[in-house]
């Protein structure tokens, strides 16, 4: 059923429904036009509240100005909508013309960041245009027959739409800034808002998170006076909180990614503040218990300096990530530290909006991670879609006076219990199945999750792609897409069928059992092509023993991590150490190492042009194999995926810290290490 209202969105999307603020720091951003690009500037810097970033609560209002002026470069009068240039690629609108969901994505979404702006000053001017003023108009214009963004109420068998989601947007706006948006409307206004808004909120939806896009619908209007359908709403409260799987992990049906902690973590915390806490209490005690879950879990997926991992759908959403930690400050749950969430929360803003080509030369944020990146783009996105991200400010809903901005930055478990020389797992035992892994030599964070999806039923192209179907995601080494030829970075590619090469994407968790996480695989195309696989994090990277059992032969191809070309050409060494080939690739910034010890007879460095989303030429170490059942002892394949900052020297030890490899009549394999420990891997 999720299957098919995901099919009926899409129709609608793409075809019914075609048709100066004294309070900014000084200097904060100057007004930018079409001939020159500028980065986010911090200034006046607070390095004794925030030692590590600088930013304070103020920075964060400087941020959601700076995006917000960026849109406002759009707009001219009050009648102009939120409409930005197409970025080129498969992100809609595909037909030319205007299109009303498009213009409700910009309208909806842009006032993520103007919502605190607004709170603390209703007469702000950007770009000549009064802020308050310009989103009331078009608030208007939703309901107005006449209007080019005039948006019909849902039709009586109408099912789930883009709308919905982007009027579940509004109504957050709604309960953020009710005496600038709401409150100034006549009560005709306000009626027919409410008759259309509630037509999509009192209605289908689809079973994930955006049963939550209803629940704020549904009471908003509740909270204003209208009379709502108060069984859908406790319906689907209580299958929101069935989506729960323990350690601040939600299923988001059938995906774990970002979303399934954010989103959720978010929509809970802010409904319970809003409305929940006064009116249904037991249900917001579920909803901010399973939010304090997440204090021992989800810091761990950021790296040392705050950085996020590209990692799942909607990665063009950037640091709205980062949500849950300034509200962590409504939640007040004793020994939180705040000084670690805020570092996190605004190393991450960071990471995107001092990176050069985060905005595009349009003035509006690219889609996705840093600049524009095709293979990271989902068909349901539209150039205004990149404003989700401005959900993180939504935190400045958090007082000035609140620990999460009062306390020290500090850099929590990474200086009190994350030590250098060792590799800590945390694996979420809840019913995720997530392990997130932190290595304190690089300061990186890792995470392994979910992904089984075929191509075949993946008709939006990104649940079986690149955004799940690595083996592993790392802070540190973006994933870089496959390519035809081979290229593959971090996972497995088999030579099919057809002849081409073919990525692993249906995964199956086996067991987390001493520091070994285990899955099999199989290619899907071809039954006969299966792997069982075991991931060992070290110190310093990760030891694959993987066995390929496989009936048929076939040409396999292992990918390391890819490394991006920064300032100089990639450096490439290859080396004999204890007997077995290293190879080790180096950008100046990091150095990547692979040393195959059983099973893949060859490796190469691979160039790659076009598939990495940092630089437009990048290079990945590659192990290779021909396959043939029987001929291989178990079909074992043990590989070390290494790295090391640039400018390091690497040990022998360190390349190869594996002493001997053995295989027990029982069919388990025991890896001995060079310092005594030893790991005994059982696929049974």
């Amino acid at each position: 059923m999720i299957r098919y209202a995901i099919v009926f969105l899409f129709l609608v999307i793409h075809g019914l429904v075609q048709a100066q603020t004294s309070s900014l720091t000084k200097e904060a951003v100057s007004v930018k036009s079409p001939e020159s690009q500028q980065i986010f500037q911090l200034r006046n810097p607070d390095f004794k509240t925030s030692p590590h970033t600088g930013m304070t609560r103020q920075h964060w209002k400087d941020a959601a100005h700076y995006l917000l002026q960026g849109a406002f470069g759009y707009i001219s009068k009050l009648e102009d909508p939120m409409e930005f240039p197409k970025q080129p690629g498969k992100s809609y609108p595909q037909e030319p013309g205007p299109n009303k969901t498009e213009r409700l994505e910009g309208l909806c979404r842009t006032l993520f960041m103007a919502n605190p702006l607004l709170k603390e000053n209703p007469a702000l001017e950007i770009n000549g245009i009064k802020v308050a003023d310009y989103y009331r108009h078009q608030l208007v214009k939703l309901i107005d027959p006449a209007s080019d963004t005039y948006i019909a109420p849902r039709a009586q068998k109408g099912g789930p739409s883009q709308i919905l989601v982007e009027f579940g947007a509004l109504a957050v706006s709604l309960f953020y800034i009710p005496e600038v948006l709401w409150e100034p409307l006549t009560k005709s206004q306000k009626d027919a808002l409410a008759h259309t808004m509630l037509s999509y909120g009192d209605g289908p939806t689809i079973g994930s998170n955006w049963r939550f896009f209803n629940i704020f619908v549904l009471s908003f209007f509740k909270e204003q006076g209208y009379e709502v359908n108060e069984k859908l709403l406790k319906e689907y409260l209580d299958k929101s909180l069935e989506h729960y799987r323990g350690d601040g992990w939600y299923h988001d049906s059938p995906a774990y990614d970002f979303y399934s902690m954010w989103a959720f973590q978010m929509y809970g915390p802010l409904w319970s503040e809003f409305f929940g806490k006064k009116h249904y209490p037991e249900y917001a005690a579920k909803l901010m218990s399973n939010f304090k879950d997440l204090h021992g879990n989800y810091p761990y997926l950021f790296d040392k300096n705050g950085k996020m991992i590209m990692w799942g759908r909607s990665i063009a959403y950037r640091f709205a990530s980062v949500v849950p930690f300034p509200l962590m400050g409504l939640a007040q749950e004793p020994g939180t530290n705040y000084g670690w969430m805020r570092r996190i929360a605004s190393g991450t803003m960071l990471q995107f909006l001092q990176n050069p080509d985060f905005m595009a030369d349009d003035n509006i944020p690219t889609l996705g991670f840093y600049g524009a990146f095709e293979p990271a783009v989902q068909i349901y996105s539209c150039r205004g879609s990149v404003f989700w991200m401005g959900k993180a400010f939504l935190g400045l809903l958090v007082p000035e006076e609140n620990p999460f901005w009062t306390e020290t930055e500090n850099e929590g478990a990474w200086e009190q219990e994350l030590e250098k020389g060792n590799v800590y797992n945390k694996f979420q035992e809840g019913g995720s199945n997530i392990l997130i892994t932190d290595y304190p030599a690089i300061g990186a964070a890792e995470v392994r999750a979910w992904c089984h999806e075929k191509v075949a039923d993946d008709w939006q192209k990104f649940r079986s792609t690149e955004n799940y179907n690595r083996l592993s995601y790392n802070s540190a080494f973006p994933w870089q897409a496959d390519g035809a030829n081979g290229e593959v970075a971090m996972n497995y590619v088999i030579k099919n069928k057809q002849n081409q090469w073919e990525a692993f994407r249906l995964y199956t968790f086996k067991k987390y059992e001493e520091g070994i996480y285990y899955r099999d695989v199989v290619l899907e195309t071809d039954e006969n092509i299966k792997f069982s696989l075991a991931d060992i994090p070290l110190p310093n990277g990760i030891l694959r023993v993987d066995n390929n059992n496989s009936t048929q032969a076939t040409q396999v191809r292992l990918g390391h991590y890819a490394l991006p070309q920064l300032k100089e050409p990639i450096k490439e060494e290859t080396r004999k150490v204890k007997g077995h080939a290293v190879k080790i690739i180096d950008n100046g910034e990091y150095q990547l190492a692979m040393v195959t010890l059983l099973g893949l007879d060859g490796m190469e460095t691979v160039t790659a042009t076009g598939l990495h989303p940092v630089s437009n030429r990048s290079v990945v170490i590659n192990a290779t194999d021909s396959f043939t059942p029987g001929q291989q002892e178990q079909g074992v394949y043990a590989t070390l995926l290494l790295w090391k900052k640039a400018g390091e020297k690497w040990t022998d030890n360190e390349l190869v810290p594996v002493k001997k490899i053995r295989s027990g009549k029982d069919g388990s394999t025991t890896v001995e290490f060079r310092n005594g420990d030893s790991k005994t891997i059982r696929f049974n």
